[in-house]
């Protein structure tokens, strides 16, 4: 398990959850098949905005599982920075947030018949952007555990939030395991979540070496409708679980990941073991795979109950 933070740095946590950086806006097109069609254009239906991205997806995830979450990043001053502080607000999400001059960032995510998705991420923030000290070391002192998107803005946190004691979870999405981008936060974080899209045929070999070079305890590669793979340092041999049936049609994968996440913390938060935490969070993956969009369908905690009760 995590070790607790130390209560003498800041005394009892005010959140369960800071989740830092990953906000944005994602334009979903769904389309018949991910290929481009012969002509020089297709109709399809409505394209729409959504609150999106990975950091939104597991905020939002923990807060409707009923996690204390807060969320912090930068936003541009534009249209898509009023649709997430709308969104956020709805919620009822706690999110604390710099303007940045470089507007907030959107991704468009082409949606295919069978719910598969690709993605075009426009990564604007310049790769210096870093969130300052100032702005995010209160909500570090009052957090029980961070998580850090792998957008840049919090790579500096790392040395901050070890003097504070804090745990540490990242989302390395698909990372082929050479990428020096996603580096710090693999080697870096105590729990560490990856998709095999990246290193499919070499998850093994990359999930190891992320427990061998880093702090990680647990590392978890997910796999989409092939289920996940676990891998613990108690545990030597890597353990491969299922996907779950979430009872009604697949219809869109967008934000799976990101509920996986939210879904696993959740049960670890409530002292279960790796398994029952993996076995929790194919839930909520699940789960949010039955409805169209980003981030539009969250499990609730009596759904995980039998997974993450203890």
């Amino acid at each position: 398990m995590l070790p607790e933070a130390d209560p003498a740095v800041s005394g009892p946590a005010e959140f369960d959850l800071l989740v830092v950086g990953g906000a944005g806006v994602d334009t979903v097109v769904r389309v018949d098949q991910l290929a481009i069609p012969p002509g020089d254009s297709q109709y399809v239906g409505p394209v729409r905005d959504h609150a999106g991205h990975t950091g939104t997806g597991v905020a939002l995830g923990a807060h409707h599982l009923g996690l204390r979450t807060a969320f912090i990043d930068f936003l541009g001053d534009d249209p898509q920075g009023e649709l997430l502080l709308e969104s956020f607000a709805r919620h009822g999400l706690h999110f604390a947030h710099l303007v940045s001059p470089h507007g907030t960032p959107r991704g468009v995510n082409l949606v295919d018949a069978d719910g598969r998705r690709f993605s075009f991420f426009d990564g604007r923030h310049p790769a210096d952007l870093r969130l300052p000290r100032a702005f995010y070391l209160p909500y570090a002192e009052r957090s029980r555990h961070v998580h850090l998107s792998i957008t840049g803005v919090n790579r500096d946190m790392y040395g901050d939030l070890r003097r504070l004691g804090r745990t540490t979870s990242t989302d390395l999405h698909d990372w082929d395991g050479r990428n020096p981008h996603h580096r710090d936060y693999a080697v870096g974080s105590d729990l560490v979540f990856l998709s095999v899209a990246g290193c499919r045929g070499r998850h093994e070999e990359v999930m190891r070496a992320i427990l061998d070079g880093g702090r990680a305890s647990v590392v978890v590669a997910t796999a989409g409708a092939d289920g996940c793979f676990l891998l613990t340092r108690d545990d030597p041999a890597p353990r491969h679980l299922p996907a779950v049936d979430p009872g009604r049609p697949v219809v869109d994968t967008n934000g799976a990941g990101d509920a996986f996440v939210s879904g696993f913390l959740y049960a670890w938060f409530r002292g279960r073991p790796p398994l029952d935490c993996a076995r929790a969070g194919a839930v909520a993956g699940a789960h949010a795979c039955t409805a169209a969009g980003t981030h539009t369908a969250f499990v609730g905690a009596e759904e995980l109950e039998p997974t993450a009760a203890g």
